[in-house]
């Protein structure tokens, strides 16, 4: 049964695959993120005015509180009219009768990470491809034996980029933590600036 609209999914349900499309169709919307963030992070499944009140906070940037009646009303509507049922479709949600939203199979088979880049950061590809460019002219500086690398043995450049590389590694690890969707109390998008 598909749980928004109480009808049978002949696509499969639970073990209909989630294609690269629909994960990205499905993340280009902020609030089904929002919804994403949610359920990763929730004890327990919430239900769709919560939820909303949680959206709402989020995009105002404010204390679920604080959020005002009409606009935590019309999340609720439009989570409701477009985004669950979306969710739903592609088997990353179900809706009860009583308008809990559970997470469902497809869910937990993505693994949601968002790189938030912010002022003149740059990407982790792009660091790991400047951090491979710089260890290779030290190992060649140092095979070649160039003025200020004459010093340094090969096992010491060699020690340094494995450093360089590991301390990257787990910077990344860290940091890559904080931006899945559902380890932090905020979603990566709503984070205050601080």
């Amino acid at each position: 049964m598909n749980a928004i609209t109480g009808t049978t999914d002949n696509r499969g349900g639970a073990d209909r695959e989630i294609s690269s499309e629909d994960v990205f169709e499905i993340l280009s919307n902020r609030r089904r993120r929002f919804v994403i963030h949610a359920l990763k992070h929730a004890d327990e499944p919430p239900d769709v005015s919560e939820l909303s009140r949680y959206v709402a906070a989020w995009e105002l940037d404010v204390d679920a509180d604080e959020v005002p009646y009409e606009y935590r009303h019309n999340v609720h509507s439009t989570l409701k009219r477009t985004h669950l049922p979306k969710l739903s479709e592609t088997d990353i949600v179900t809706v009860d009768e009583d308008d809990t939203v559970r997470p469902a199979p497809g869910l937990e088979r993505i693994e949601v990470y968002v790189e938030v880049l912010r002022g003149r950061e740059i990407p982790w590809n792009s660091y790991y491809i400047l951090l491979s460019a710089l260890s290779v002219a030290l190992l060649f500086a140092v095979a070649v034996e160039a003025p200020g690398f004459a010093g340094f043995t090969p096992l010491a450049a060699g020690a340094f980029t494995a450093t360089a590389f590991g301390i990257s590694a787990a910077a990344h690890h860290a940091i890559g933590r904080r931006t899945r969707l559902g380890t932090t109390e905020r979603p990566p998008a709503a984070r205050r600036k601080r």
